[in-house]
């Protein structure tokens, strides 16, 4: 750094440290709170005020933000097998690499947890790893809807919500089961049966981590001497690292359970003793 670069640094850096105290000393005072912050973090869970009409029935705002995620999912997967990967080409470019190592990636993942039975679980479970990771970074974009008592609200990550985070893990669990019992009938299912606290763990496991986030992101912007610059990087932070973080363990799990309920049985070979020779009568007279 030449000495002109360091005398700019260290005037620019203090002026803006003192522009954004400023701002937070003159603007203290023209926030307005509604709700105190017992009632913002209750609210941000539960969603009992802030509910959403669709077609006459009050939802929670984490359904809306589900059907619009898995409306962007449908359609990108289909544009891309339409226009994308019928032009896949022996050398690829770039964005045919990217998607060949994500796939690659869910396949190795699924290949060394359940060799025995791997196709339909690479499938699956790189659908869920991508729902989850694609749903998480939704809450980032701010997408602003009406609630029904005539307010405003930012739909939340679809998995931010209690519902949400059980479906999935209702769904990943009923997988595993059928797998079970496709693979080994009976025994998959006791298997399977076996494990009856999985869906609880994955479920909460999700909405925890995802809810931990949120929660942290309104905290900061309850009160708005931390509501400047903060809210940006604690926002993009929480949010890549929880949707990075999910959507690969819950890959593994449902992974590791799926290859343990469709293993064979081990078959045990059972050794033949061999007879004890009995002596002949000329042996016994000699």
């Amino acid at each position: 750094m030449t000495k002109r670069q360091k005398i700019v640094f260290w005037t620019v850096v203090p002026l803006l440290a003192a522009l954004l105290i400023a701002g937070i000393i003159l603007t203290d005072g023209l926030y307005e709170r509604t709700e105190n912050i017992q009632e913002t973090m209750q609210d941000a869970i539960l969603h009992e005020q802030n509910k959403i009409d669709l077609f006459g029935l009050p939802v929670n705002p984490g359904l809306i933000s589900a059907f619009l995620v898995t409306g962007i999912v449908l359609i990108f997967a289909i544009a891309v097998r339409i226009f994308v990967i019928p032009k896949f080409k022996r050398i690829p470019g770039k964005f045919q690499m990217f998607l060949e190592q994500i796939v690659g990636m869910f396949d190795g993942l699924a290949r060394g947890n359940s060799p025995h039975r791997n196709g339909v679980l690479g499938a699956y479970i790189f659908a869920a790893g991508v729902y989850i990771f694609i749903s998480t970074l939704f809450e980032l974009v701010g997408i602003s809807w009406a609630t029904k008592g005539g307010g405003s609200i930012t739909l939340p990550a679809p998995l931010s919500d209690i519902n949400g985070a059980i479906a999935l893990g209702c769904l990943s669990y009923l997988f595993i089961m059928i797998g079970g019992i496709t693979a080994n009938k009976g025994r998959g299912l006791l298997l399977t049966l076996k494990e009856f606290s999985l869906p609880i763990s994955m479920s909460f496991r999700l909405f925890g981590a995802l809810l931990s986030g949120m929660l942290v992101t309104e905290l900061v912007y309850y009160y708005i001497s931390l509501s400047f610059v903060l809210p940006v990087i604690v926002g993009v932070l929480f949010t890549l690292m929880h949707a990075v973080i999910q959507a690969y363990v819950l890959a593994m799990l449902t992974s590791m359970y799926y290859g343990e309920v469709t293993e064979p049985p081990v078959r045990k070979n059972k050794q033949r003793t061999p007879k004890k020779r009995t002596k002949s009568q000329s042996e016994v007279t000699i």
